[in-house]
């Protein structure tokens, strides 16, 4: 799980005056802490930062992220300007990107030969295959179609079936009867007329067509399962052989799909949701073909958009960007055309990074302050009044056995065989796509590398694999406001070590906590201990699904429950190391230990939202809003109604006060 999201969002950032400790200036000492916490830590940069036009959302964690974005822009500018091969292809791929005249005079000429491929389809003999080639390329057909480690083998990887296929954000988009839901998908349904017209379809045409879209999509949405059935590992993992698989899905000819995704000899795969693979099978035999190819093309021009002309580029921002996320206008050219390298080329521009911005002696401390995490980790688990001996004992096993990644991968992945053409901007992107999806396929019964990165070392985020079992710091994340060698150590826990114990913490939430030491789904639970973590557990959905996240939506407690409890243990498990370091009493500025840690703590997540991006995060994030990370969080902790001197009945004390771990 990851720890937050990878958005770009800027702001101001608050290395930019050189502090090196909490920002305890910023705070506003008219607000009570112990009333609203979250205002007292950040109103004044709220106040003094408002959301920028191309934004939807804007905080101090997001902050480091454009900070990111500026740094990778003067590297790939340096890279074009100051040709070498170490970075010749990230160079000629942005470069590509850049060339809005190219782009314009060549019109969705690009297109021709994918196009080409759907309108020759003459029957649905040939869907299979062509849905393969699709996929290759980036584009949503029908279903995914990926690899990784095996749930009860995880030392190798298998082939995954999966439900895909969809336009829009998430599957209830389509099923919700509500009125705004009502509202988007006209707008949707509009915003594929609009695109089918720009590619010359009439525009009475481009209407039905949009409506039979609409339609199969949603075909597909009804027999999806929600985000919050797929938190169960047991709900996803469900090993079939090919010959099952053409038994359970009928009418998709499922040997030639594989023939053409050029898989390795394989017999068994994860159908992750059997009942959308048998929809999917009988969905393309009961559609017309005109319908399957018009839907083809939508999702192609759709994945293709920001390498089109501006007229494609703006009426995608006008649906995606504006209407969904409430932004006023698009980012400038060349932070999304930096976000498309780092996506299609990540370990190579991530190394020019690394080697800039990230000292080995930064890794070094990282290692040190996330060991200091673990060991107060362990010294929990040993002291959980509710846990027996037997589960105790494996819990301990599987946090010793988790293993640390920091900054970047010590082996670096070869681009060599990937063809990058200056003045290709699109056919750069699909072969990047496609050298991707072949890497993956080509994992299929392999032994599984634990190593392997699966975030770009770029990347202002961190995440714990379940079935690898380890813990990812990527270099983007180490530095400013969650860490610097040079800042006091109390803020540096309010910060990355928070984050250290959060992502520590996802091996032990209502989700990881089902994979063992080894990372392989299994109950290593006895039923009393497992029956009590879920009554524990169920006190936190109680409380955060009672948080309005914008008008008459509420927090969705059990999509967030994973985050919340890692959120609520991370900070627990990095004030712990505050503690063992003896720090927590340490006066600075007026505050203690603790009280900085905390302020640190809250001051990640200061910022606002656009009330369009509120909607559409508490309905497809499993996060919850950033007020409710920093408020509800500290409500738990009696240490920091005790650092703060919060009387009985704040409204930062939460009763009953909710504790996993």
């Amino acid at each position: 799980m990851r720890f937050g999201p990878v958005v770009l969002l800027g702001a101001l950032f608050l290395a930019a005056s050189g502090a090196r400790a909490a920002d305890v200036a910023a705070v506003d000492r008219s607000i009570d802490p112990c009333d609203n916490f979250y205002q007292f830590a950040c109103k004044p940069w709220i106040a003094a930062n408002p959301l920028p036009a191309d934004q939807s959302r804007w905080t101090r964690f997001d902050a480091l992220s454009i900070r990111v974005r500026d740094q990778l822009h003067g590297l790939l500018e340096d890279a074009v300007a100051h040709p070498a091969p170490d970075s010749a292809k990230v160079a000629d791929y942005y470069a590509s990107c850049m060339d809005e005249a190219g782009i314009e005079k060549a019109d969705s000429i690009p297109l021709k030969d994918e196009f080409d491929r759907i309108a020759a389809l003459q029957d649905k003999n040939g869907l299979p295959a062509l849905a393969a080639g699709l996929q290759e390329i980036g584009v949503e057909a029908l279903f995914d179609f990926s690899s990784g480690p095996d749930d009860h083998d995880p030392d190798r990887d298998i082939a995954i079936l999966s439900a895909g296929g969809l336009g829009l954000p998430d599957r209830d988009y389509y099923v919700k009867d509500d009125a705004k839901s009502v509202e988007l998908r006209n707008k949707y349904r509009a915003h594929v007329a609009k695109m089918l017209t720009l590619l010359g379809d009439a525009p009475p045409t481009a209407d039905n067509e949009a409506q039979a879209i609409l339609d199969f999509e949603t075909e597909l949405a009804k027999h999806s399962l929600t985000r919050v059935q797929r938190r169960d590992p047991k709900a996803v993992y469900h090993p079939l052989t090919r010959t099952a698989l053409a038994e359970a899905a009928p009418g998709f000819a499922w040997t030639d799909y594989f023939a053409k995704a050029g898989t390795p000899p394989f017999d068994m795969l994860n159908v992750a949701e059997p009942a959308f693979a048998t929809e999917v099978a009988a969905l393309v035999t009961a559609t017309p073909l005109d319908t399957i190819k018009t839907y083809l093309r939508w999702q192609l021009v759709h994945r293709s958009a920001p390498f089109l002309p501006a007229a494609f580029v703006n009426e995608d921002f006008a649906f995606f960007g504006r209407t969904l996320q409430g932004k006023e206008q698009i980012e400038p050219r060349w932070r999304r055309c930096v976000v498309a390298t780092d996506a299609a080329l990540g370990e190579a521009l991530g190394k020019l990074y690394v080697a800039r911005y990230f000292p080995d002696s930064s890794r070094e401390q990282v290692k040190h302050l996330i060991g200091d995490v673990r060991a107060a980790y362990s010294k929990d688990i040993s002291a959980l009044p509710w846990m027996g001996a037997e589960t105790r004992k494996r819990a301990l096993q599987k946090l010793d056995a988790i293993v640390e990644k920091i900054g970047h991968p010590d082996k670096w992945r070869d681009y060599s065989s990937l063809e990058i053409v200056r003045g290709a901007p699109l056919a750069n992107d699909f072969r990047a796509a496609a050298f991707e999806t072949r890497r993956e396929l080509a994992k299929i019964g392999k032994p599984a590398d634990r190593l392997e990165w699966h975030m770009t070392p770029p990347t202002v985020n961190a995440y714990y694999s379940p079935k690898e079992n380890n813990i990812n710091f990527p270099a983007g994340i180490l530095q400013l406001p969650f860490f610097d060698p040079t800042r006091d150590e109390a803020a540096n826990l309010g910060g990355l070590g928070a984050v250290a114990g959060h992502e520590m913490t996802h091996g032990f939430d209502d989700h990881g906590r089902q994979f063992a030491a080894n990372g392989a789904l299994s109950d290593w639970w006895t039923e009393d201990d497992a029956n009590k973590f879920k009554d524990r557990a169920h006190c936190i959905v109680d409380q955060y699904s009672a948080i309005t996240a914008i008008d008459e939506v509420h927090v969705n407690g059990e999509l967030t429950l994973g985050e919340n409890t890692a959120d609520n243990g991370g900070l627990r498990l990095a004030l712990m190391a505050l503690a063992a370091r003896g720090l927590d009493k340490q006066v600075v500025d007026g505050f203690d230990g603790r009280q900085r840690f905390f302020i640190a703590f809250a001051q990640l997540w200061c910022g606002s939202i656009r009330p369009e991006g509120a909607r559409l995060r508490a309905q497809t994030d499993p996060h919850s809003p950033a007020f409710a990370r920093v408020n509800a969080t500290v409500s738990n902790m009696p240490e920091f109604a005790e650092a703060f001197h919060c009387k009985a009945g704040a409204k930062m004390i939460h009763t009953p006060a909710c504790r996993v771990w």
